[in-house]
């Protein structure tokens, strides 16, 4: 979108209350009753070369205590190339009538952090509102002018305001545009409003529409895919808008003969066309840092791969570029695709870079998709985020959709040898797979020594165990292949013996099978598609039992098989030792599921919850004496 703090405003700005004195409306889970926001006027001015002027006008009351440390400073963000910031007018009004205006010195200018030893960057820019003697019952005004005189795209404009889920006094967005261009709108929760034209010009204009706000369910996806928002543009469709960002991007991925001989080198003994390509990729995430400018406040241009390659940093589309440099200097076509990089699954009608803030890269040759700037995430895989997503193609104008799921494998083995006092000794080996171990290896690779032998007592101080041990990281350089990591230690008073005592049937070492079940069955019932991830996972647990313990009782052996999920668990005694070994396949057609998903996964969610929680129980030897 033209400008980040359009957003900005709206979170930071409007968290507000339902009207003066009024309750929550009935089913109103959501809203945050801390503020309450009188008037927001959001009014643009657009000049057919696409250059504008934006006038905000918000006026908002502090209603409770919370509101107060988040309200009295607030923020402007700006382009220091593209825009230009004509005026600032704030004040204080406090609840006796007195008026405390914003003096010049509080306003400041701040560099935003995503700049900070980024010199490509020193253009993103945020002012700062500092509000004085804000309290309960006070309200905050703000009045500012920005002007765009450099468009993100020569010609057109676009823009996405998203209503955070709260109630509004007024809430106006008004867009003044040349009679010459046509502006297309896809409103959700705003309705239009009549507005009068000046000559040659065709002034457009929306209220909000009030309403209950539902509770943000956990996992769910973006409120941008079911919330009230409006989005506008120029462009007459998205092709058209992915022509505009070709055009303006394309130029900046020619390699030059630094880049030429880079590429060489990395795919220097490489025979095969996918083996060239993640080395290429895995060398730009591996070497150049990311520095989170998104698409919009930072331009739409990239900077000439050979400058990343120098500086050896950028944001999403720099990292792109360089990329495709990479993999044209050794012949392989690639294309830029926007997308979502967060939890929107569904795009507005009319074309926004508030929705498709991230870029990519794909290889059609492959049909692979490339995440240069996921340090985290190995070649051939794509962060979470990113999986089941539109993706809008730079170069052809074509929409794909990215892989809605991804081989990602666990494997854990827990043993615990319980001594006859009921202290235990402990070792854990955690095997991850596919999409997941890198991830899992880039943590430990990145985290300091004295971090890793602090490790193993906060995770058994989360699982409400005393003790301490060791963590073997394992292999942390080698990214093709499964990764293993350890973890050896003792815990104190682990059970009471002789007892009878009950032994828990499920530990979940920085995730697992546990944890999978857990988060997906969450929430009692859904009304919000959610975020669905694959799973498979396989855990087993071992206790090795002092000489002459009797096991009591046994959980019975679950079998869940309903077309989504396979899950089963067994239980035996083996030996000294009770064996506990659980699996669980999950994978769903798409990245998301819907509330009717939901409701014919709970029955098999509740069977495995309640086998996760079942117990062994088993009684010691008497003590000696």
């Amino acid at each position: 979108m033209p400008y980040r703090f359009s957003l900005m405003l709206l979170f930071v700005f409007m968290l507000a209350a339902g009207h003066a004195g009024a309750g929550p409306a009935a089913g109103d889970s959501g809203t945050d009753h801390s503020v309450v926001v009188e008037r927001y006027l959001q009014h643009f001015t657009v000049e057919a070369d696409g250059s504008h002027r934006l006038s905000v006008e918000q006026v908002k009351r502090i209603v409770s205590a919370d509101a107060v440390q988040t309200q009295a400073q607030q923020y402007i963000s700006f382009n220091g190339s593209l825009d230009e910031v004509v005026s600032v007018e704030a004040w204080t009004a406090k609840a006796d009538g007195r008026r405390l205006p914003v003096r010049p010195q509080q306003i400041r200018d701040q560099q935003e952090a995503a700049s900070v030893d980024a010199p490509m960057f020193q253009d993103t820019r945020l002012k700062v509102v500092i509000f004085p003697d804000v309290a309960v019952g006070d309200t905050l005004g703000l009045r500012y002018t920005v002007r765009r005189h450099t468009p993100l795209f020569p010609g057109h404009f676009e823009d996405l305001t998203f209503a955070r889920p709260i109630r509004y006094r007024d809430f106006q967005l008004i867009y003044d545009m040349p009679a010459s261009m046509p502006l297309q709108a896809d409103a959700v929760g705003f309705e239009p409003i009549p507005s009068e034209s000046p000559p040659g010009r065709r002034r457009h204009a929306w209220r909000h529409v009030d309403g209950a706000n539902e509770r943000i369910e956990h996992g769910s996806v973006s409120a941008l895919d079911h919330g009230r928002r409006l989005a506008v543009s120029t462009f007459p469709d998205y092709p058209a808008f992915a022509r505009a960002y070709h055009a303006r991007a394309a130029a900046t991925a020619v390699p030059d003969a630094a880049i030429a001989a880079l590429a060489a080198g990395i795919t220097q003994g490489i025979t095969d066309q996918r083996g060239r390509v993640i080395a290429l990729h895995d060398w730009v995430r591996r070497n150049i840092r990311y520095v989170a400018v998104y698409l919009g406040p930072g331009g739409v241009v990239p900077h000439p791969a050979s400058a990343v390659l120098a500086n050896r940093y950028g944001d999403c589309k720099d990292h792109a570029t360089l990329l495709q440099a990479l993999l044209k200097a050794g012949g392989i076509d690639s294309s830029v695709a926007l997308v979502n990089n967060d939890d929107a699954y569904r795009l507005p009608a009319v074309p926004t870079l508030g929705v498709l803030n991230h870029t990519i890269v794909h290889v059609p040759s492959l049909q692979l998709y490339l995440d240069p700037t996921a340090g985290s995430v190995a070649g051939g895989f794509l962060p979470p985020a990113l999986l089941g997503k539109p993706a809008l193609l730079a170069d052809s104008g074509q929409f794909a959709m990215t892989p809605a799921s991804q081989p990602a494998r666990s494997r854990t083995l827990t043993q615990f040898d319980i001594a006859r006092d009921g202290s235990s000794r402990f070792k854990v080996s955690r095997t991850s797979g596919g999409a997941i171990a890198e991830p899992y290896r880039h943590a430990l690779r990145g985290t300091p020594q004295a971090e890793r032998e602090r490790f193993v007592r906060r995770m058994l101080a989360g699982l409400g165990q005393t003790g301490d041990g060791l963590l073997d990281a394992g292999d942390t350089d080698t990214a093709e292949h499964d990764y293993t990591l350890g973890f050896t230690g003792a815990t104190e008073g682990f059970v009471q013996l002789p007892g009878p005592v009950a032994l828990a049937t499920t530990y979940n070492f920085w995730g697992g099978l546990g944890e999978a079940v857990a988060d997906l069955g969450r929430e009692p019932e859904r009304r919000q598609e959610f975020v669905c991830p694959a799973v498979d996972a396989e855990d087993e647990l071992r206790y090795r039992l002092p000489p002459r313990t009797r096991v009591l009782a046994l959980p019975k052996p679950v079998v869940v098989d309903d077309g989504r999920f396979y899950y089963r668990s067994q239980y035996a005694r083996s030996g000294d030792a009770v064996v506990v070994k659980r699996r669980l396949q999950f994978r769903h057609t798409a990245a998301t599921c819907t509330p009717e998903d939901y409701r014919h996964m709970r029955p098999a969610l509740e069977r495995m919850m309640r086998d996760l929680r079942g117990q062994v129980i088993v009684q010691g030897p008497e003590p000696r004496g």
